[in-house]
């Protein structure tokens, strides 16, 4: 099963969280998960981590795969964001990456629940 992790999953793993270490390696010992993460998922942590930060930031990612942006997983994920962009703040990141999950048949973790309310895929809250 392909588990996509939410950048602010990520993030926070990054910034020291215990609960979202504890999360994630819990996640990756379970028999046939992979991690995955959204392409603009990976983008906003990697356009955002200092300098100082680039070598641990980028090992850390290393243990995602990264699913790519087709034309497929766009077209479906403005449907998306028109269907749910005013009444739960869904933004393009949110849709791109609720397109690519639902596409490649995932489950997406995150903390923002509210990001997500379509019943098309599969979404979990982190913790």
């Amino acid at each position: 099963m392909r588990a996509y992790i939410d950048s602010d999953i990520l993030i926070w793993h990054l910034r020291g969280e215990q609960k979202a270490a504890s999360f994630l390696r819990r996640l990756s010992q379970e028999r046939a998960t992979e991690l995955w993460t959204g392409a603009l998922q990976r983008a906003e942590i990697v356009f955002f981590m200092r300098e100082s930060e680039e070598a641990a930031t980028l090992s850390f990612l290393s243990r995602f795969k990264t699913e790519v942006v087709n034309q497929e997983i766009v077209d479906t994920a403005a449907q998306l964001y028109r269907r749910h962009h005013s009444a739960h703040g869904m933004d393009i990141n949110d849709a791109i990456l609720a397109a690519t999950v639902w596409a490649t048949g995932g489950t997406l973790y995150t903390l923002n629940m509210k990001h997500y309310p379509m019943r098309e895929v599969a979404v979990i809250k982190g913790w």
